[in-house]
């Protein structure tokens, strides 16, 4: 076993690392960006190195830098949490190189199953059933819109290098698709330095479900069941639960073997995740696999009693699984939420800002917190906007969703939006409840509950009791006026005189206009970024551009004057 590991990543997962490597007597090295001096993965590690500035392209993600911080601190290997360089075969390469074990899949099955488009082409060859779609080499625009026309709208753009909901864009029409195509590609490069696509059929009616996988380097495979993901918004899992609503025995264990059988196709070492698209008849067709260790893998170790970080390291260091495929069972029921420093009030927009007050409910038998926050933090815009997870164990569903309500009634964040509210608003509807929801939210089964009052104690202007906010991986539904508003955009905070200021702090990606221009009402002029995801900020009114005070590249905090548009 390792005597000293170090870890390429921040926040939560890095905490969470830690803690199974005290555990288990292996001291942690932390990598820290410059503004995450005072983090508290950054505290809890024996050992931490300063790798670069804040933005990610200038420290977690230089491989070069956290090698460096490996070699002077005698650490033996590396685990790259997820996000980062979690799927990047150059890296696990170069750790290779430098003699420094990776605690992960190889260098060719990263690139393998890594890549969406390579994944999809080995599982067509084995016969997994595939989502209709377009995963070859040309990136180029005109054969993708071509390919996107073939398959039939409406169409998901996905970067192929990534996931955690980065560089995905849901297009509805060919007249949106450059755009669309354009800001996946920007995420996608900056998420993950690669910005190939690759298209998908956009299911409506169907459930995203995921099958947990783990091999040791003696040629030994297992499945821990499945994980449902479908509660999405942004492409973003914000709910996650095992074992999943309506999955029999029978296809739990046909989509394990299918799992399985994908990850042996490409000699596949350590923890995987195998995602399948599930339609209302319960047919399963492949998506991707992650080649690493997912945010929501404690619900899996809730039901299982086992500690996937650790199996991890075991498998890393050359020790076989520790357990065979008849030893694991799935007891009880486990939820997932993820809290995430947001506003759903204003279409889930990111937040950054001090953290005044952070108080979760204490881990116990019944519920867990993984979190890389604490009172007196700063979330910044660099990077994810999650801050947390509660998660919840008992013996039944029904229980486990009361336990849910309890955690979620007695955490507290103040000082920035949070989802905190909106989720504990989720696991209560009567949709989720019931276990009958899936990733498209076209039926409306909802209205007589939006219409009718709101239950005592809750606001009836609230982001919920409008319904604004809701979507199971589709754009939110504004039941008053009827209209679908796109996830990325928003119309920035306006004065009476037509300017358009910065709703959050961000950095200007691109500016569409030019003084002089005249927009129409609704008009895209600015492209945000904050926490890796692109906002569009469009035209308010008619009128012309009459004044541009921010460029390409500039920072700007909230509430700063973007450009004027004078009405008319």
């Amino acid at each position: 076993m390792f005597e000293k590991i170090l870890i390429a990543n921040r926040g939560e997962i890095a905490c969470r690392i830690i803690r199974t490597a005290k555990r288990m007597g292996i001291a942690t090295v932390a990598v820290y960006s410059e503004a995450d001096i005072h983090a508290l993965h950054v505290e809890m590690a024996d050992e931490a190195v300063l790798i670069g500035p804040a933005p990610a392209t200038e420290s977690y993600l230089c491989s070069d830098r956290i090698l460096d911080a490996a070699r002077r601190t005698g650490a033996q290997a590396i685990h790259p949490g997820y996000g980062f360089l979690s799927e990047n075969a150059d890296f696990a390469e170069a750790c290779a190189t430098a003699g420094v074990v990776f605690i992960g899949p190889t260098a060719a099955a990263i690139r393998s199953m890594g890549s969406k488009s390579s994944a999809k082409k080995i599982m067509e060859k084995a016969g997994v059933p595939l989502v209709p779609g377009y995963h070859g080499e040309s990136q180029e625009e005109s054969v993708l819109k071509a390919e996107a026309g073939r398959i039939g709208y409406p169409v998901m753009l996905k970067a192929s290098a990534g996931g955690g909901g980065k560089g995905m864009r849901v297009v509805e029409s060919a007249n949106e698709f450059s755009d669309a195509l354009a800001a996946a590609k920007r995420e996608s490069a900056k998420a993950f330095g690669d910005d190939r696509m690759l298209i998908e059929k956009y299911l409506l009616t169907s459930r995203h479900i995921e099958i947990q996988v783990f091999a040791d380097t003696r040629g030994n495979y297992v499945h821990l069941f499945e994980r449902d993901c479908s509660v999405q918004r942004r492409h973003q899992k914000i709910i996650e639960e095992v074992p999943a609503p309506g999955v029999d025995e029978q296809r739990r264990n046909e989509m394990g073997q299918s799992a399985i059988d994908a990850a042996r196709t490409v000699d596949y070492i350590g923890a995987g995740t195998v995602e399948f698209i599930v339609d209302s008849d319960g047919n399963f067709y492949f998506m991707e696999m992650n080649t690493r260790l997912q945010v929501e893998h404690p619900v899996t170790e809730l039901i299982t009693g086992q500690d996937l970080v650790e199996w991890q390291l075991r498998i890393a260091s050359g020790e076989p699984l520790p357990v065979s495929q008849p030893q694991l069972s799935i007891n009880g029921h486990a939820i997932e939420v993820r809290l995430y420093a947001e506003d759903p009030s204003r279409n889930f927009l990111p937040a950054a800002g001090n953290l005044e007050l952070v108080s979760f409910p204490p881990d116990s038998r019944h519920v867990r917190t993984d979190t890389g926050i604490r009172q007196g933090d700063s979330v910044t815009v660099y990077y994810d906007p999650m801050l947390a997870k509660l998660i919840v164990w008992d013996q039944d569903r029904d229980s486990a969703l009361r336990q849910m309500h309890t955690a979620l009634q007695k955490t507290q964040i103040t000082g920035i939006s949070t989802n905190v509210d909106y989720l504990a608003k989720m696991i209560r509807h009567s949709a989720f409840v019931s276990g009958h929801y899936d990733t498209g939210l076209t039926r409306l089964p909802f209205r007589d509950e939006i219409s009718a009052s709101p239950t005592p104690g809750t606001d009836p202007g609230s982001p919920w009791s409008l319904m604004t906010g809701w979507r199971l991986n589709l754009d939110c539904y504004d039941f008053a006026d009827h209209e679908i508003f796109d996830h990325d955009s928003f119309t920035g905070n306006q004065s009476a005189g037509g300017s358009l200021t910065a709703p959050m702090p961000c950095k200007v990606v691109s500016v569409l206009v030019q003084e002089s221009d005249s927009v129409q009402a609704g008009a895209a002029v600015l492209i945000l970024e904050a926490m890796k995801m692109e906002h569009t900020v469009t035209s308010p009114v008619a009128g012309t551009v009459t004044a541009i005070h921010f460029s390409p590249g500039d920072l700007v905090e909230e509430g700063v004057e973007l450009l004027t548009i004078e009405a008319g």
